[in-house]
């Protein structure tokens, strides 16, 4: 008996990548092996499991787990105070331990070494922006990634109205105001309006972000082309939009 290539979908715990999970299962089901991942993370908002176990019913497929095993916390701050960096030009090292090794991880046990017909897919959108990140990661890491909700046309707004209409409430981070459902107070985030967000709904979050950041060194808000710490943060300081605002977090984030 044949043995089914894998299609291994990414989820992280939003929208774009249930939706995708979804479409994949829809469309490769019966030809495929279908196979959902997650990388918890610690710092994650705890409705995320919730939306997790909803997803799961919705898929009916049970979506596995995938850590990095020098990382048994899963928890960036963990990652921040050994690394004693937090983020910069080269992206976030939570990111890059507890997201992109966990996921290279995961494959090098279940994928690659399983048949060379496997293929991947990640919650890209057909926004503007996402189908770049696409190119960008096709190009630069992975060429046997599915362009799953591109090919259907379907953006970050249809995904959302998908989930609601499937009965499923979005995580509570979206609820609160946040543009994702990240990490509660993600470092690669840079605008005043996010940081002050997060200050208001999270204050334990921020004071937390706002010790580590000055103990390590890291300026991770930008007022006015100027990097300056947390705690420098003036309340009524204002940036772009929360809306606005392109600060997913996933195994493809550091591709612009």
């Amino acid at each position: 008996m044949a043995v089914k290539p894998i299609i291994a979908v990414w989820f992280s715990c939003g929208a774009a990548s249930a939706v995708a999970a979804k479409k994949t299962i829809e469309k490769y089901g019966e030809t495929h092996t279908i196979r959902i991942i997650n990388n918890p993370i610690k710092e994650e908002d705890e409705d995320n499991r919730r939306f997790l176990k909803d997803v799961q019913n919705w898929l009916g497929v049970e979506i596995e787990i995938a850590k990095n095993p020098k990382w048994p916390d899963f928890s960036c701050e963990t990652v921040w105070e050994s690394r004693q960096y937090m983020a910069g030009v080269n992206g976030a090292p939570c990111t890059d331990e507890l997201k992109k090794k966990a996921r290279q991880y995961w494959e090098e046990f279940n994928l690659f070494n399983f048949n060379p017909e496997n293929w991947l897919v990640l919650g890209f959108t057909a926004d503007k922006r996402e189908v770049l990140r696409y190119n960008n990661f096709k190009l630069n890491e992975r060429e046997n990634i599915l362009p799953i909700l591109i090919e259907y046309g379907i953006t970050k707004a249809d995904c959302y109205k998908i989930i609601k209409d499937a009965g499923i409430e979005l995580p509570d981070t979206y609820k609160l105001g946040y543009p994702n459902a990240n990490c509660i107070g993600c470092v690669k985030a840079a605008s005043p309006t996010y940081w002050n967000h997060v200050r208001k709904v999270h204050p334990s979050v921020f004071a937390k972000r706002a010790e580590i950041s000055r103990r390590i060194g890291a300026r991770l808000v930008k007022v006015k082309g100027e990097r300056i710490f947390l705690d420098e943060l003036d309340e009524k300081a204002r940036g772009q939009p929360m809306k606005s605002m392109d600060i997913e977090c996933g195994i493809f984030c550091d591709m612009k």
